[in-house]
């Protein structure tokens, strides 16, 4: 395995689980299946709405001797309704009381958007919260506060541009430690990964493998397929591996965390051998090649009419 090293010596495994989508038991097995197969990082957030069968998951594997707390990389989120100060903390221990631990390994700002406390998913433009009426950097150190406290032990974002950091640090604000964002190779994130290897920064991949079971509000009829591609259905030939395997081994080794989701036991034992699997220079060019600036996740949800916010202030570089 391969890891990440904080400055202060923690590691992050850079294969993770991800878990968003796991829905109710499928999400409890998943995690405790992975335990037995060797995952040690696993990504949740509240929003994902299974943190408490996780958290059971968690707490059974170590009660039965699985794993110890201390060897797990639990990373959680603050959603988007919880950007206001006196929300930050509350939300961390709903989030500690359901995964049953005392403290998340990196807790992230879920997206760079602000809703209005009640609202889970907007509907209309005057359900959100502008950044001038919650500005991130008031968020930001509500976050660094739980660190200080100990609940979390590395703070960091997620679907952040290189300015919204470079922002929260020229305000004051602690460097964040972690930027998770959409990456594969038709979305590479060439800058974004750049940027955090050169500022110390672990960029962690979502839907590397292209988000198949994304919700229905998020998915469009023409979207393209990763699986599909004959640069990566050759790639996969040439190694003997899977399409899947050659799409999370590609991650790994462009020096990213990736955090592929599954609930299926052979499923999580064939992604979890990717990282084992080392591609040639000359593979790692071919599938560079592919890069489209292709987002599945693209955001525009948070971009309904009424909304403050605009698509070109998510993504510009």
């Amino acid at each position: 395995m391969t890891y990440f090293t904080y400055t202060n010596g923690d590691r992050m495994p850079l294969l993770g689980l991800g878990t968003w989508k796991s829905d109710n038991r499928d999400a409890y097995h998943a995690v405790r299946e992975a335990i037995r197969i060797g995952y040690r990082h696993f990504d949740c957030a509240a929003r994902y709405e299974n943190e408490d069968e996780i958290g059971e998951a968690i707490a059974d594997a170590i009660s039965n001797g699985d794993v110890k707390r201390e060897e797990l990389w639990i990373t959680s989120k603050l959603w988007n309704n919880a950007h206001l100060p006196e929300a930050v903390r509350p939300n961390l221990l709903q989030t500690l009381k359901d995964l049953r631990i005392d403290y998340i390994d990196l807790y992230l700002m879920h997206w760079p958007v602000a809703l209005k406390p009640d609202v889970v998913f907007p509907k209309k433009g005057d359900e959100f919260l502008s950044l001038k009426d919650i500005p991130l950097i008031e968020t930001w150190n509500a976050m660094a506060t739980l660190k200080e406290e100990g609940l979390c032990r590395h703070l960091g974002v997620s679907n952040f541009n290189i300015p919204k950091i470079k922002s929260l640090i020229a305000k004051g604000g602690i460097k964040p430690e972690c930027n998770q964002v959409e990456s594969h190779p038709f979305l590479q994130q060439k800058k974004i990964l750049n940027y955090c290897k050169d500022e110390g920064i672990v960029m962690t991949a979502y839907s590397p493998i292209g988000s198949l079971d994304r919700p229905a509000r998020v998915r469009k009829a023409e979207d393209p397929s990763l699986l599909k591609q004959p640069a990566i259905i050759e790639v996969a030939g040439e190694q003997g591996c899977t399409v899947g395997q050659v799409l999370i081994a590609w991650a790994i080794q462009r020096g990213s965390a990736v955090i592929p989701k599954s609930s299926n036991a052979d499923r999580l034992r064939e992604n979890f051998r990717s990282a084992e699997i080392k591609l040639t220079e000359d593979q790692m060019q071919r599938i560079a090649a592919m890069d489209r600036g292709f987002r599945f996740i693209d955001g525009s949800i948070w971009t309904i009419e009424g909304s403050p916010y605009t698509l070109e202030e998510l993504w510009e570089q």
